[in-house]
């Protein structure tokens, strides 16, 4: 059974729209945009984005065989494109 709430609490929920509600407390991101001088943020999530798929995409290599001709192919070309 949950407690009724008390008057300043629904007064403070009164103000708090749920529904459209935006986490703008990301503490890491923001120190990123402010030391890398980024304007907008969609840059720094496509950034993100391109970093995550290049770590799983290394990932994926270092599970081959080391004398695998594909994998020091691959690990060539992508050294090659960093």
């Amino acid at each position: 059974m949950v407690r009724r709430l008390k008057y300043h609490e629904k007064k403070l929920l009164k103000k708090v729209d749920f529904i459209s509600w935006e986490v703008d407390n990301n503490i890491q991101e923001l120190t990123i945009l402010k030391r890398y001088f980024i304007q907008r943020r969609e840059d720094y999530t496509k950034y993100k984005k391109l970093t995550a798929t290049i770590r799983q995409l290394a990932k994926k290599i270092k599970v081959l065989d080391i004398k695998d001709p594909f994998r020091i192919e691959s690990s060539s070309q992508l050294l090659e494109k960093l």
